[in-house]
């Protein structure tokens, strides 16, 4: 159990933190899930909104069964309620630099952030260069698409030809 006198946004996400993604190397925190964090405290009551990735992720009740379990152990909260909210939508620009390098570590890129589509003035028609995409393992830009299905809806493979590894990258969903 967390000790505290005093509950504050501070040591609620230091737990927050220390909540993986079931689905990849990364905090709840670090992939920018947490939206709203509220504390009433007249009543120790922690209210926490979720931004999913996408609607329909499968890893939704884990993740809110861990967020219950971790921040009722802190001393002084009686409740906690999880909320998933789809507005604003999440994007992989609320990544966390310390995320984004967590990811990297594990073979999983993230567009860069404000690389957004469609451009202002533009079409919305572009031209894929897969070698945009660098190799996290070797940082070769020799790499393809291999599919746009990777083992989540927000993920899709690569695979670099330099040094033959596959890679996963983030979606912009």
């Amino acid at each position: 159990m967390i000790s505290k006198t005093m509950l504050d946004n501070q040591t609620i996400m230091d737990v927050l933190r220390t909540i993986p993604d079931p689905e990849m190397p990364i905090s709840i925190v670090d992939l920018g899930l947490v939206e709203r964090l509220d504390i009433q405290e007249n009543s120790a009551c922690v209210s926490i909104d979720i931004l999913p990735t996408f609607v329909g992720c499968p890893a939704l009740p884990m993740i809110e069964k861990d967020i219950r379990t971790k921040v009722q152990a802190i001393e002084g909260v009686k409740e906690v309620v999880v909320r998933f909210v789809y507005d604003p939508p999440w994007s992989v620009d609320r990544i966390s630099d310390v995320g984004r390098k967590s990811l990297a570590e594990h073979g999983v890129t993230v567009p860069e952030t404000g690389s957004k589509l469609p451009v202002p003035g533009h079409d919305g028609t572009v031209t894929l260069h897969t070698s945009a995409i660098a190799c996290p393992f070797c940082e070769s830009n020799n790499t393809r698409l291999e599919s746009s299905f990777g083992p989540t809806r927000c993920r899709m493979i690569y695979y670099c030809d330099d040094c033959r590894n596959t890679f996963e990258h983030m979606k912009r969903v």
